[in-house]
């Protein structure tokens, strides 16, 4: 009965999939949100070429992090994170080429909605889906001696989450990336199941509920079918969660919430919010980008 339901879910879905590419997309994009990383207690990022390679990241050096991510993964050849984490570099430094990353197009719908088309690099795709199978590999190798591995479970999460973001903001399929989204979930579930404190894991729950939350009624309902979360509330929780408690997503996460502000006529939080994350990480032009927008 449950698969039947789920089927006729999905059917619903597709077949009103035009009225609601803003619902899609901002959730599967956000679920790049996942892209940062395993969580650890808040604090600054740095302590190992890891740390480092997602300072790298977030300062938009993607050579450098590149470099680092490299190192890590000579040094721990068995970790799906470095490779996984090699390919969030990859996909980020894409997002930013193309200007995808912006607080200001996801806080105005009818900007995202509207959008240009997108000239992805041939050569970036390859190296991504390259890291994300030597990722998929390692993890899988872990979990066949652990099902219950929540690191292995995290980096499964993550996979899924890049391809939903691959698909849906680069490729602009919306039902692979809705499929790849919904993996991402599973997974991510399974890591929380196994280790309550990966508090990076919440956000994308925290994203789902609170995107979701703008839709209108009867999409909120379609949504709900196919097990969507839409509540406000929860969802600003657990993006607040996610930046007080979390670790390579934190960052993420108070842009977000910067989102979040915007979208609810609060522009002086949200330069408040940049500003902290500008400071944290200087060289990210995009918090200069964003903050020369906000009046």
């Amino acid at each position: 009965m449950r698969m039947t339901v789920h089927m006729k879910s999905r059917q619903r879905l597709q077949w009103c999939d035009s009225a609601m590419p803003s619902a899609k997309r901002l959730v599967a994009v956000l679920i790049f949100l996942l892209t940062c990383g395993a969580a650890r207690a808040a604090r600054p990022l740095g302590g190992s070429l890891l740390d480092d390679g997602y300072r790298d990241m977030y300062n938009l050096r993607f050579n450098d992090a590149h470099t680092k991510f490299q190192q890590w993964m000579t040094a721990h050849p068995a970790d799906p994170m470095g490779p996984v984490s090699d390919a969030a570099a990859w996909l980020f430094g894409e997002f930013e080429r193309l200007h995808i990353i912006d607080v200001q197009l996801f806080a105005d719908q009818d900007r995202f909605d509207s959008r240009s088309k997108l000239s992805p690099d041939a050569n970036v795709r390859r190296s991504f889906d390259d890291r994300l199978g030597q990722a998929s590999t390692l993890a899988d190798a872990v979990l066949k001696n652990n099902p219950h591995d929540a690191r292995a479970l995290y980096v499964k999460t993550l996979i899924s989450g890049m391809r939903s973001d691959y698909a849906l903001m680069i490729d602009k399929k919306d039902v692979a990336a809705l499929n790849y989204s919904k993996e991402a979930s599973a997974y991510s579930k399974q890591a929380l199941a196994a280790d309550p404190h990966m508090y990076d894991a919440y956000l994308a729950s925290g994203v789902e509920n609170y995107m979701l939350s703008l839709k209108f009624a009867p999409l909120r309902w379609l949504l709900s079918m196919t097990g969507a979360q839409t509540s406000r509330e929860e969802g600003i929780r657990l993006l607040k969660l996610t930046a007080s408690d979390g670790y390579y997503l934190a960052p993420f996460a108070r842009m977000m919430l910067a989102v979040a502000a915007l979208r609810e006529n609060h522009p002086q939080e949200a330069r408040s919010i940049l500003i902290q994350l500008k400071k944290e990480f200087p060289q990210n032009a995009l918090y200069d980008r964003q903050l020369a927008l906000i009046k």
